[in-house]
């Protein structure tokens, strides 16, 4: 077992989690820098420094990419516990990320002829980069305390506003900067981010870490092993399994409308919406911020009411649902758009104030899902399968993010794309209102395979709910 540091306290906590604080606030300015304009950039035309991509290539490129970037942390998890050592991995990953950020912000000048694949060049490594930095550094931070530590869930709070600070900020400087100067500095802003992170590892992490990371968990583990027997699934088990693979099919559903975010909702901020305020256009990437704010702001507040709602709180399955209705809530507020404020032109122009509400719904919805998604899996893996099956449920956000793209790529252009807009908003709205009304018939049953897994016997204190809440960004890690 790796020794805990004795670098002293800050905020009744070891200080070595706010260096991980830090490092994943930065690296996530970094990465959500870059989402928030990637699709901007490549439907942007060829004079205005883009690719000049039509819709539907750049949102399915899209969906490619963020499907990538849930799949590489099988791999980047699996090689960090048996060969590099978390330490390492964050280390090497962050480089790897840092230089495709940077090999994306070459000007196109530089490398006329070959602007597509350098650019390939640098979402490649920014996938690789991510598989080895994502599934490893808020592992690190639950190894900073003792088993029992009743501080441990604050200090997963403090670590998650950090993710939610960084992806508040990313999309402002780095979309800034591009509608400032142009796309290739705000993919540098994004590099210098990761830079900052990187830097803070390799100058801080021996004094505020110790040895913590360093040696492989499969190394660390090796000593503790018993007998090696596989001992077969009990009845207990197969259910409880049963309820993480029909919750994990049902989370597609809500990612696959959620992440529309980045992709389609990106691209409609673009060309359909009224950016003017006060003299001033805001950038449509600006609009990525809104989800990791509201995130800040409304996290405590729902933790809140879970809290006042004690033994009425409802169960995991019903706030699946709750969540998806949520979802189906956003698309009905970009529906209204269209129908009070839409022209049938392509020309079009709704105001801010719709997709404000949008992202508050969709929001809302993961405040709901993703941190309860995650603790069922803790909750109702059996320990040996605890790994794969936190896999599946990755594994599961992957495909969403793939169909995401698809869907969003049906938008189309120019005059057809708000008539499209149209269907693929009531097509989304209608699935999660149907599926919450599935999820909502199963809970009952789902409650009954999880074997009192949920109950009055869980921890119920104000911090450990909202360091749940906050667990919403473990999905944007």
């Amino acid at each position: 077992m790796s020794s805990l540091p004795n670098s002293g306290e800050f905020l009744g906590h070891p200080k070595g989690l706010f260096l991980l604080f830090g490092t994943e606030m930065w690296e996530r300015f970094g990465y959500y820098g870059m989402r928030a304009i990637l699709v901007l950039y490549l439907v942007a035309m060829t004079q205005d420094g883009g690719f000049g991509w039509s819709n539907a290539d750049a949102l399915s490129l899209y969906g490619t990419f963020t499907m990538a970037v849930y799949l590489t942390p099988l791999f980047g998890g699996w090689l960090a516990d048996n060969v590099l050592g978390q330490r390492k991995a964050i280390i090497i990953g962050g480089i790897l990320m840092a230089a495709g950020h940077f090999i994306m912000g070459v000007p196109h000048a530089v490398v006329a002829g070959m602007e597509e694949n350098v650019f390939y060049l640098g979402l490649t490594l920014l996938c690789l980069g991510n598989g080895l930095f994502k599934p490893n550094i808020s592992t690190m931070v639950g190894d900073l305390y003792q088993e029992g530590d009743k501080r441990r869930d604050g200090a997963f709070t403090i670590f998650y506003m950090g993710i939610n600070l960084g992806g508040a900020l990313g999309p402002l400087a780095a979309g800034g900067i591009a509608a400032l100067i142009n796309w290739q500095a705000g993919f540098i802003v994004a590099g210098i981010g990761m830079i900052i992170s990187v830097v803070m590892q390799l100058v801080l992490s021996k004094k505020y870490l110790g040895d913590i990371g360093v040696v492989p968990a499969a190394k660390l583990s090796a000593a503790q092993s018993s007998t090696g027997k596989k001992e077969p699934l009990t009845k207990v088990e197969k259910d409880r399994i049963k309820v993480i693979f029909t919750m994990s099919v049902f989370s597609i559903i809500f990612w696959m409308g959620f992440e529309q975010a980045g992709g389609l909702m990106n691209i409609f901020a673009n060309d359909y919406t009224d950016r003017m305020l006060m003299g001033f256009e805001v950038p449509a990437s600006w609009f990525q911020s809104l989800n990791s704010i509201f995130i800040i702001i409304f996290a405590p507040l729902v933790a809140l009411i879970w809290l006042k709602l004690d033994k009425r709180e409802p169960n995991s399955p019903i706030k699946f649902a709750i969540a998806l209705v949520f979802l189906a809530l956003g698309f009905l507020t970009m529906m209204l758009a269209l129908v009070t404020e839409g022209s049938g032109e392509g020309s079009m122009q709704i105001s801010m104030m719709w997709l404000v509400l949008f992202y508050l719904f969709h929001t809302l919805g993961e405040l709901c899902l993703s941190p309860i998604g995650l603790s069922m899996v803790s909750k109702l893996a059996p320990l040996r399968l605890a790994s794969l099956l936190m896999g599946i449920w990755f594994l599961c956000t992957a495909i969403a993010n793939k169909i995401a793209g698809v869907v969003g790529s049906f938008i189309g252009e120019g005059h057809e794309a708000v008539n499209n807009a149209m269907g693929i908003f009531i097509g989304l709205g209608a699935t999660a209102l149907l599926s919450a009304t599935a999820m909502y018939l199963l809970s009952d049953k789902l409650v009954d395979w999880m074997h009192g897994a949920e109950g009055p016997s869980e921890p119920h204190t104000q911090e450990h709910i909202l360091a749940e809440e906050l667990e919403v960004a473990a999905v944007k890690q």
